[in-house]
Parts: C-alpha cells; structure tokens; sequence
C-alpha cells in the first residue's frame, strides 16, 4: 500500500485540526466584514440548532465579524452576538464558489453575501456541501455549550511539556486512543497520531503512564511540529479523498505522510518494513524497530 493511501472502504477521515485551520484560514479571509444576505437549506438534517427555518431567518442579514477554530470545529462569530459552528465531519466541506454556479446533489446548506470589496472575494457565495451528511451546523449563544468540555489546544502557548506531562502522568490507557480522545486534547485524528508517534519513536500501544520525561517531550514536540508543517501543507487530501480548501484546492501535506498508510513499504527512518495493526478498531501504522512494542504493562 503506497503512503498517504487510507485504509477505510470510503476513503475519507474525518478533517483534522490542519484541515479545519486551513478552512478557518480561508474563511476568514473572505467571509470578514459580510453580511449573510439569505440562507436556503436543502437538507434539513445538517441543521443541529434551532430547527432549519428558524437557523435561516436568524442568519440573514448577520455580518462575519470572525472565523477561527476550536478543536475541530469551524467557529464563526456574528455581530449580533450569536455564532455559528460548524464541524465537517467526515466529508463535510465549506466551499467558496461563484454564486451562478449550479448547486449539486451534495449541497446541503447555501449561505448568499453581499458583495466585497475584497479582491478575489466577490459574487461568491458559501456552500456547504456534504457527501454522507454527517456534517452539523449550530447557531448559538453560548458556544461554551458544545465546546465548552473540549481539551487544550495542542498548538497554544499554555500547552506546555510540564502540562503535558502532568496530563498524561495518571492516564494508564493506550497512548493513541488517548490522544484521540477530543476532551483529553483536541484535533488530533487517526493520520496525525501515528505520524507524532512515528516521529517521537513510541509505539501506539504504550500506556500514557509509561513514558519518560523525555519521551513526553520527544511526543510534545513531535505533535507540534507535524500539526505545523501539516498546516502549512494546506491540510492533508488522501488519494481519492475528500477534504478540499474554500476554493476547492486539495491539501498537499499528503506527499510527506512518514508512516501513515505506509504498510509494507521502508520506514524513513531505519527501512524496516512498516506494519499495521487495529487500535481502538482504527488503523496503526507504525515501525517495529523506530517504535518497539511495550512490555508486558
């Protein structure tokens, strides 16, 4: 199986942090300062709340004020106070297209805008679209309401090694369902986990006990770095997957996968033959010799 190939029957994984920043990114630069002129949902089933008629009628004519992200969900705040998240989930996508565009059997949700000044911006409208309809969309007043249990932020300031050593000082549970596990740290998915592993040298079947001080620096480190140059790749976009940019670009950090989908080819690290084994029924790649098993814990 050549790197980057996924191993599901459907070929998609849910966006991780570098896709949901990359969208954010893209968001922000076109969405701030417009207003939402109309919302028409063909697919009431995106909506998680308010019901869909009242989702649009509260939107229209609401001006962006910000996009950002909160672990994997795209936060975007109006200027009445409210703010609308959204999470792709598995094939969800937040398109920028040409408001003349035909809308396709995939779009679920069209929000119209105004007009822009902004170059590159104009007569766009924003689409969301979504394959297998897994994808919600909420408008709230409180945000803290669905993100409000969510870990720290793998890439903030105050996510410290000491901090990450403290939360992983009590934890006896496998090190890669761990850091799957969104109110434990957020934004981290099933690619990003085996290539911080990989590079930290640790194997996914450690208990999170069980690392040293220096492993939990060498994993620190490691997670940041990949979530960084996975950012500045524009995301990752497996073959035949799914995650696209605003515009419709694919994500280019797929071409420097490590060990993710790697089975059977030559770790980069030592050429040892890279295997794979189920954990938590999700697939896990890594080097037997880079990454030795535990022992019996």
């Amino acid at each position: 199986m050549p790197c980057g190939r996924d191993d599901n029957p459907y070929n998609v994984l849910m966006p991780e942090l570098p896709e949901v920043e990359t969208v954010a990114r893209g968001l922000r630069a076109c969405l701030t300062g417009r207003t939402i002129t109309k919302v028409t949902v063909h697919w009431p089933g995106s909506i998680g709340t308010p019901g869909p008629r009242r989702f649009a009628q509260s939107l229209a004519g609401r001006l962006v004020t910000d996009v950002h992200r909160r672990g994997k969900w795209i936060v975007i705040e109006l200027n009445d106070g409210q703010t609308l998240l959204v999470h792709l989930r598995m094939t969800g996508q937040l398109l920028l297209e040409h408001a003349d565009c035909p809308v396709d059997d995939y779009t679920r949700v069209v929000f119209s805008l105004d007009k822009s000044s902004g170059a590159g911006c104009d007569h766009l409208c924003l689409r969301f679209s979504d394959m297998r309809k897994f994808g919600r969309l909420i408008l709230t007043d409180d945000p803290s309401d669905v993100l409000g249990e969510l870990g720290p932020e793998p890439l903030a300031d105050d996510f410290t090694v000491e901090r990450f050593r403290c939360m992983l000082a009590k934890r006896r549970g496998r090190i890669k369902s761990l850091l799957l596990n969104q109110h434990f740290l957020v934004g981290l998915g099933n690619i990003y986990v085996n290539e911080a592993l990989w590079r930290a040298h640790i194997h996914p079947l450690r208990s999170a006990h069980s690392l040293s001080s220096d492993e939990v620096e060498a994993l620190h480190e490691a997670i940041r770095f990949v979530l960084r140059a996975a950012i500045a790749g524009g995301g990752t976009t497996l073959e035949n997957g799914n995650f696209r940019q605003v515009h419709g670009e694919t994500g280019e950090f797929a071409g420097q996968l490590q060990i993710y989908g790697c089975e059977g080819e030559s770790c980069a690290c030592c050429g040892s033959l890279v295997q794979r084994i189920k954990v938590g029924q999700r697939g896990t790649y890594f080097c037997p010799q880079c990454q030795p098993p535990p022992d019996v814990e």
